[in-house]
């Protein structure tokens, strides 16, 4: 199996560096680096650098480094088709089976004849194809595609880095002595180097093509190609005057046009072809040269502003293209996915941020709005390219800065956008990260807003930018009639469902469902209503009987399930225990506690039957409740049946939305029961070994608990001030 090294590159740039070695040991922001012990030999003081803007690591006490795969190959103990492979899983990026495409391609040795086009005057503006020449219609959704997308903007003046001068500077990791991209040679795909165009040596632009003898033998590389096409637009932009005044009439100055390496496609049908006639498979391969129904071969980009597309080492990977005329549809065109260009992992402005050492980011809409930021003097801005963008790229956003802020248009694809990456957010955001929404006055975009009220106006507006928690009443609000009962409860159901994909044991979810119910005029929170409406229910029924109920109420209560995750937070998953007890220990008394452990036979009944009947359930609570009660075991039916209809009155009478808290509340209860009944069976028929073990177990849960109750209140005083 042959893997491209571009597919490599790709795999070790995207992937998520500090989250993988994070695994193995402790790593602090320190400047724009991240600092811990070396996880290779054992130190006191950490001498172990991770680089997130190079994705690299090294080790100044031991000289261990590389990149992604070797840290899993060399700590992971990962062969490298293994490492590969969880690198793609992590970041999305497909790894080519055999003979699938790479960045080669075969060039021609002698150059077609192709029947020149007479260039059209520079002050004409639209070109229009002929009848022969119309696009096919497979191929117009692509070309069509609108460079508008989910694409987040941040940028802030408040650092979050903690306060450490002794971090080496970047340049330490190039003198570093170890490579950062070898691979075994069974996995490398070699290409050569292809020659430059006649343009670029030639001093006579637009002479003649390159003749015979100076054809090069050897394979042509899409990424030398796609270097060469960006010069040779970036060098039409100097000989079209109404391309150039594009740019400057858009307030773009001329050290820009270098930094981005703005250009232009001049007209004619078949302009690369005319200028690269060698390289037409290459052309083909990149999607810059397609066919028409016709089989007549024709440039995808037209007089069009263009705008390189970069990965994060610099290298042009495509093009976007902006018509000059807003009357042209559409608007923009972005190269179509190549063997070096996926639009679902890069980021217009990622690799020029880097290069100011940006630390804090701005998602924003367009390729204008990243340029008029960054001549403002605020780096960090950076869009999508025409699809929204994805988990894995905001989750590596947030490793850079634990806020990141999300700019969109206020109408109505903006807002749209924005709740989508709201959605796709919500997975990574851990307590710790920060969600921010910016929406400019006056309709204004970022680039706009810069040019009519200056780039200070602009740094106090992302300054300002609205937290996620405000973002989402305010965005829910405005689609709910909260005058009425049914659009609160309407309101709330929805906020449910967004805070189910936080991350296990987030804090947030439980603040932001509260927060949101008091808004909505709720008095005391959501837990505290729920034991009191379990109280005044029927203040007899056993904490099991209890329980039983509330997972009628609510069944999803057991996506997660709740013993494994009240196991885990109170760490005693990762219980650590003496070595004399733990090698005498048996396997089983280790293991996380499980319902059957409990032995309650209708506890069990309701938890297994849910459980296995989740997928299936109706939506309506009532209707699901009996849908379960009707798979139970008829002793357990005939006890829950007679509470159930006066159970569900009473919490929908108090308009009781969710039991998660108090599912949790009652779990707990039911745990230190049963470790307490444990111990004192240990007491009467001792076992020294498993008593150590519980008792471990016992005071673990006891001081998670007490935690909690003390974050819980907490919270509530702050909720109530």
């Amino acid at each position: 199996m042959s893997i491209p090294n571009h597919i490599l590159e790709q795999l070790n740039s995207q992937a998520d560096l500090i989250s993988i070695i994070g695994r193995h040991t402790t790593l602090k922001r320190a400047g724009s680096e991240f600092k811990g012990c070396c996880p290779f030999h054992g130190e006191k003081s950490p001498s172990f650098y991770v680089n997130p803007q190079k994705n690299i690591y090294h080790c100044f006490g031991c000289s261990v480094g590389g990149n992604a795969i070797s840290f899993l190959r060399d700590y992971e103990n990962l062969t490298f088709i293994e490492a590969v492979n969880e690198l793609s899983k992590q970041t999305g990026i497909e790894v080519p089976k055999e003979e699938q495409q790479n960045v080669s391609y075969q060039r021609t040795k002698k150059p077609p004849a192709i029947k020149p086009t007479t260039r059209a005057p520079a002050e004409a503006v639209k070109f229009q194809p002929t009848a022969d020449e119309q696009l096919p219609s497979s191929i117009a959704p692509d070309y069509q595609q609108k460079n508008y997308a989910d694409q987040p903007t941040y940028n802030d003046s408040n650092s979050y880095e903690d306060s450490y001068d002794g971090y080496p500077p970047l340049d330490a990791y190039d003198s570093a002595p170890y490579p950062t991209d070898s691979y075994p040679t069974d996995y490398q795909d070699t290409a050569d180097n292809s020659a430059p165009p006649a343009w670029l040596t030639d001093t006579n632009v637009g002479a003649g093509l390159p003749s015979d003898n100076s054809v090069s033998d050897k394979d042509g590389n899409l990424y030398d190609l796609l270097e060469q096409i960006q010069q040779f637009y970036q060098h039409s932009l100097t000989t079209h005057p109404h391309a150039k005044h594009y740019f400057l009439s858009r307030g773009i100055t001329e050290d820009i046009f270098e930094t981005f390496g703005l250009g232009y496609a001049p007209f004619g049908w078949q302009h690369l072809e005319h200028q690269f006639p060698q390289d037409i498979e290459g052309l083909k391969a990149l999607g810059l040269v397609r066919q028409s129904e016709s089989g007549r071969d024709y440039d995808l980009l037209r007089d069009r502003v263009i705008f390189p597309i970069r990965d994060n080492q610099g290298r042009t990977i495509g093009f976007g293209g902006r018509a000059l005329d807003d009357e042209v549809k559409p608007k923009y065109i972005n190269s179509s996915d190549s063997p070096v260009f996926h639009k679902q992992h890069v980021l217009y402005g990622y690799y020029e941020s880097r290069q100011q050492r940006a630390d804090s980011w701005l998602v924003v809409e367009g390729y204008m709005d990243v340029i008029a930021l960054y001549q403002a003097g605020i780096y960090g801005a950076i869009a999508s390219m025409g699809t929204a963008i994805n988990e894995s790229q905001i989750s590596r956003l947030l490793t850079l800065n634990p806020t990141l802020t999300l700019s969109f248009d206020g109408d109505s694809a903006g807002q749209k956008a924005a709740w989508r990456t709201l959605e796709v957010a919500l997975p990574v955001l851990a307590d710790d990260k920060e969600l921010r929404f910016l929406t400019l006055p006056n309709n204004h975009d970022p680039d706009t807003f810069i040019k009519s009220q200056g780039g200070d106006a602009m740094r106090e507006q992302i300054k300002n930018a609205m937290p996620l928690s405000q973002y989402i009443f305010a965005y829910l609000s405005e689609r709910y009639d909260l005058t009425l009962v049914e659009g609160k409860a309407k309101l709330m159901s929805q906020v449910r469902s967004l805070t189910m994909a936080l991350p296990k044991g987030s804090s947030f979810r439980y603040l932001l469902n509260n927060d949101i119910y008091q808004k909505l005029g709720g008095k005391r929170s959501q837990n505290i209503e729920a034991k009191d409406a379990l109280l005044d229910f029927d203040g007899d029924m056993t904490i099991s009987q209890q329980l039983q109920l509330c997972f009628l109420f609510q069944p999803r209560a057991l996506l997660e399930d709740p013993i494994e995750s009240i196991w885990q937070q109170a760490g005693i998953s990762d219980l650590q225990l003496p070595a004399h007890i733990k090698q005498k220990a048996a396997s089983d008394t280790l293991r996380p506690l499980a319902w059957e452990d409990l032995q309650d036979t209708d506890l069990l009944d309701i938890v297994s039957t849910i459980k296995r009947c989740l997928k299936h359930l109706p939506t309506d609570a009532n209707a699901a409740a009996h849908f379960i009660l009707s798979n139970v075991q008829p002793m357990t039916q005939e006890t829950l049946s007679r509470s159930w209809g006066g159970f569900y009155k009473t919490l929908t009478a108090r308009n009781i939305l969710s039991l998660d808290e108090l599912v949790e509340n009652l779990v707990m209860q039911l745990l230190k029961l049963h470790l307490q009944k444990k111990m004192q069976e240990l007491i009467k028929n001792p076992d020294h070994i498993k008593l150590a073990i519980v008792r471990k177990q016992s005071q673990l849960l006891n001081d998670w608990l007490r935690a909690q109750q003390a974050e819980q209140s907490a919270q509530m005083v702050t909720v109530q001030s």
